[in-house]
């Protein structure tokens, strides 16, 4: 969601007719998107704001300015930590960023401005964003209403408000015209889209799947407690361009601490959806968030997430430690977890997901995969390209350049830890 932010914030800055530089010291506006979900991205974001603070000092006409979560969250203290600073933005209020330009650029103001009421804004029309991309993303609504007791994106991101539908595929169509093949849906949930009674989240999966030069559509993050059966027949339609993986955080495996986080749901009925899943959609991919340390957690309700971890056998998991966001509930609960005792948990935590990670890309081996071509391979070397297959696997593998966008058939040779090695059928 940030990603799609920092795409916001940059086709503005471009239409007010700037360019990106390579080199901060080089730039006459620099931008930090912040996030601060977790303690660990909060620090970077503050670190970051402090080595950009020191060119500011040698250069101060430049317009320094943080947007994004941690923005919302500290507000005016920003300034009094930072005084270099000349704007401090909130997520919702990312629409309103090429008009506030004209007062940082000409009027040199400091501006503030943290509104978490603010509507979705309409996406911005800049020629030649998108070019030589190949996936994109687009945020369907913003906002949260789910007040789990550790997480403080309702409060910086403010409540739940759906995109009209029309919008959305306005820009999906804007997107496809510029090369991107791939789309992936935004929300804190999901799963709560609703606009009328004849637009929900699926009905919106479907009138995405009408578009022309779409090849693949994916959605990002389900909440499980608003999983409907609509939705999940959804993954067994054929012909369908939406993705054979789903992302489904369940966060701990105990009952116990699940009513604690008040995630509104139970191991058993995250189970079921599971089943449900797998069996609408077998070879179904199925990724999640958790966390170790939630005040309170005991030895007994982390073996409770390891089991549930082993039944599930996801393909790959997003795993952290719990860290305290000022305002929660859950900051202020008793028991909290030695930090020693979160480390060693998450460390058992993730060898036991390497391993049936290494498993299930194994047993890809010798299989044939349609894999969507997205350019040179991060590795370098040979294999010299990479894709991803439907269950969002990467793949890397050697063709040619020319079939970059293109839907290839690759052999899987090789299964690893976080990719797969293939050799592309002709």
């Amino acid at each position: 969601m940030n990603e799609y932010d920092s795409d916001y914030l940059a086709q503005s800055l471009i239409n007010y007719g700037l360019s990106a530089v390579d080199n901060p010291n080089n730039a006459d506006i620099i931008l930090i998107n912040t996030c601060t979900v977790r303690a660990k991205p909060q620090q970077k974001a503050l670190s970051m704001l402090g080595r950009i603070s020191a060119i500011k000092k040698r250069r101060p006409e430049l317009i320094f300015c943080i947007a994004g979560c941690l923005a919302q969250e500290m507000g005016v203290r920003l300034f009094e930590r930072f005084p270099d600073l000349d704007l401090i933005m909130g997520p919702r209020d990312i629409g309103k960023f090429y008009e506030i330009l004209d007062s940082l650029i000409t009027g040199r103001k400091k501006v503030i401005i943290t509104d978490t009421g603010s509507a979705p804004p309409d996406p911005v029309r800049c020629s030649g964003f998108f070019n030589g991309r190949i996936s994109g993303n687009i945020s369907i609504m913003v906002g949260c209403d789910n007040f789990c007791s550790y997480c403080i994106v309702p409060y910086v991101r403010g409540r739940e408000i759906s995109r009209f539908p029309d919008a959305i595929l306005s820009e999906a169509r804007n997107m496809i015209s510029a090369g991107i093949k791939e789309i992936t849906l935004l929300g804190q949930n999901v799963n709560s889209y609703f606009w009328n009674k004849e637009t929900n989240f699926p009905s919106l999966l479907h009138k995405m799947g009408t578009l022309d030069g779409l090849y693949r559509v994916r959605f990002t993050t389900s909440h499980p407690k608003d999983m409907s059966d609509e939705l999940i027949k959804c993954f067994g339609e054929k012909e369908s361009i939406l993705c054979p993986h789903i992302h489904l955080p369940f966060q701990a495996g105990s009952n116990r601490v699940l009513e604690k986080m008040r995630r509104g749901y139970t191991r058993e009925k995250y189970m079921d959806l599971v089943y449900r899943l797998r069996e609408v959609e077998p070879d179904i991919a199925i990724t999640s968030d958790v966390m170790v340390g939630f005040p309170g957690e005991s030895s007994s309700d982390f073996e409770l997430t390891l089991d549930l971890i082993k039944k599930v056998q996801f393909d790959s998991l997003f795993s952290f430690k719990y860290s305290d966001r000022d305002g929660t509930l859950a900051s202020k609960m008793d028991n909290k977890v030695d930090e020693s005792e979160k480390v060693l948990r998450l460390g058992i935590l993730q060898d036991l997901q390497k391993q049936i990670t290494l498993g299930k890309n194994r047993s890809l081996e010798g299989k044939k995969m349609s894999v969507l071509v997205e350019g040179i391979s991060r590795k370098g070397g040979y294999p010299n390209f990479s894709g991803r297959t439907a269950s969002n696997k990467v793949v890397n593998f050697s063709c040619d350049s020319n079939m970059i966008g293109h839907l290839v058939n690759v052999e899987i040779k090789e299964g690893m830890n976080n990719s797969l090695k293939g050799e592309i059928i002709l």
